[in-house]
């Protein structure tokens, strides 16, 4: 019957994780701020993590939370949150336009006399 209990409280907890609506329009960094935090709740499904991001949106209105800390601490949920957020960086081949139309002609040539014998 303890354990009952215990998971009677945890599930009202998660249904007290519901999306703020403490958006600023007027004031552009926090209106900002909102917005990623709003993404970010929506990407993570955790009813903890979401509890968790509304404490530090609460801070940060209330003016607890610097706005370097709290992209910082929200950054660290958007990693977790989504896979696609990280990527690898390839290396980017460039080449002067010169020798792009050099190989391009060369290549048309080629292509042009490669059926005939």
């Amino acid at each position: 019957m303890i354990e009952e209990t215990k998971t009677s409280t945890e599930e009202t907890q998660t249904e007290e994780a519901t999306k703020l609506l403490i958006d600023k329009p007027s004031d552009f960094k926090f209106h900002a701020a909102y917005l990623a935090y709003s993404e970010t709740w929506d990407k993570i499904t955790s009813p903890d993590t979401r509890t968790e991001l509304n404490g530090i949106l609460t801070s940060l209105s209330k003016e607890e939370m610097s706005y370097s800390s709290f992209y910082r601490t929200l950054d660290e949920y958007r990693r977790h949150g989504s896979r696609h957020y990280e990527f690898s960086r390839e290396r980017i081949e460039t080449q002067r336009k010169r020798d792009w139309r050099k190989k391009r002609n060369k290549q048309e040539r080629n292509s042009r006399y490669k059926g005939r014998h």
